[in-house]
């Protein structure tokens, strides 16, 4: 009997999967599948619904529990689905003592335990020695969301924000290092909102700074999703002056008008957000950038998208994360005057359309280039703007230098040269 995980959603789901199924194992829980939601979308709460379901067809006997942030915002309606044996909040889905066997199963327990978010003040450091299958790891330094922008939930199921500190995100590094790990992701809810809740109150910029400083025997350092507008000084010095640190970040730019920014209460403008892109490439220039846009939001017209299309190409975005607006009940954009689904359906394909020659541009730019390739499963891993490259024969771990001799479907092909340093 084992425990397994099934994650939906962002990367920092991705690093809390691990931490749950070592504690329901140190809770001595069996034959279990915790299932990790995602609240972003309505789709993909019905994903998760969906597969918790076929879940239960395949397997009859062995227990489902639900968590994270859809079990969080909707937590009655998981714990009315008669395939669902327990429904944890995202306060508890952390603690062991929430997976052990006398915690569900019985007429005694209500199914449903999930606990009020908003008091939640701390996060706590879960030391784990890696994730199963990568070579890539996730370091969660912060949880939670102080903003309110208007159409996210995910503040409802997150929490206030609050920082791992750190010492501790250095300690857990180290042990990823140390346990074969060449490169680390740093993830969080809103980590440029890292460091207010501590003593002397850091910065994310601080933190890569001490990670920098402290873990030299780190190859690569990777930054997920940012808020541009809240990236400090230490942090436009750290990718000014160390090359460990990854030249690829994700923007949660979300639109690219104005007044679609201001109606969402994004807390930049599109010139902002535009001078950002504009600052980084001026002190690294080969750094790339992604980004989460969503298509169809209320009230967005023809004209307001056009000026989204546009920021991509002025902003020479690669990786576009786009999302079709889903009105998730509660939010205040929810009320306002909606945009057509096929509307919506259409501007999100258009979007995709121009995010996929946007990467084969890059992808292209790149044949001749040597590369560092971590790779992260039998002859396939990523550069260091995170383009897939195939290098045959190299087992995951490994970082080689190869020369890109041409492009594939999914990114580049290259000839390896030797282990990278």
């Amino acid at each position: 009997m084992a425990i397994e995980t099934l994650t939906f959603g962002c990367r920092l789901n991705a690093y809390e999967s691990e931490v749950m199924k070592a504690e329901a194992e140190k809770a001595g829980l069996g034959d279990a599948l915790i299932v990790n939601t995602c609240a972003v979308t309505a789709e993909a709460v019905r994903q998760a619904r969906q597969q918790i379901r076929k879940a239960r067809r395949d397997h009859p006997g062995r227990a489902i529990i639900v968590t994270g942030c859809a079990a969080q915002t909707e937590a009655r309606s998981f714990g009315d689905m008669a395939e669902v044996d327990l429904v944890i909040g995202n306060a508890d889905k952390l603690k062991a003592e929430s997976y052990a066997p006398i915690a569900f199963g019985t007429p005694l327990n209500d199914k449903v335990q999930v606990n009020d978010i908003m008091s939640v003040r701390e996060t706590a450091a879960h030391l784990i020695d890696g994730l199963d299958g990568r070579s890539r790891a996730f370091v969660q330094v912060q949880n939670g969301c102080d903003h309110r922008c208007t159409f996210c939930i995910i503040p409802f199921g997150r929490g206030p924000s609050r920082s791992v500190p750190m010492g501790l995100v250095v300690e857990q590094i180290r042990r990823l290092v140390g346990n074969g790990y060449r490169e680390v992701v740093l993830t969080g809810v809103d980590i440029t909102s890292y460091g207010p809740d501590l003593p002397g109150t850091p910065s994310l910029g601080k933190l890569v700074q001490q990670i920098l400083r402290h873990v030299p025997d780190l190859p690569r350092l990777r930054i997920s999703s940012i808020d541009s507008i809240e990236a400090d000084a230490p942090f436009y010095d750290a990718m000014a002056s160390d090359h460990r640190l990854m030249p690829h970040l994700h923007l949660s730019l979300q639109s690219g008008d104005d007044l679609i920014l201001k109606r969402m209460k994004r807390r930049h403008s599109r010139s902002e957000a535009l001078a950002v892109v504009e600052r980084f490439r001026s002190i690294r220039p080969e750094i790339v950038f992604g980004a989460d846009i969503i298509a169809g939001f209320p009230t967005e017209d023809e004209a307001m998208f056009e000026n989204t299309l546009r920021f991509v190409g002025e902003a020479d975005l690669t990786y576009l994360h786009v999302f079709p607006y889903s009105p998730r009940p509660g939010t205040p954009a929810a009320r306002m005057p909606q945009v057509d689904r096929a509307v919506a359906r259409r501007r999100a394909a258009a979007l995709r359309a121009l995010g996929e020659s946007q990467f084969a541009k890059l992808a292209h730019s790149r044949v001749g280039a040597v590369e560092n390739v971590l790779v992260e499963q039998e002859g396939i891993g990523r550069q260091e703007q995170f383009i897939t490259v195939t290098v045959p024969g190299h087992k995951q771990g490994e970082l080689v230098a190869a020369r890109i001799t041409g492009t594939s479907p999914t990114g580049l092909v290259g000839e390896p040269i030797r282990s990278a340093a």
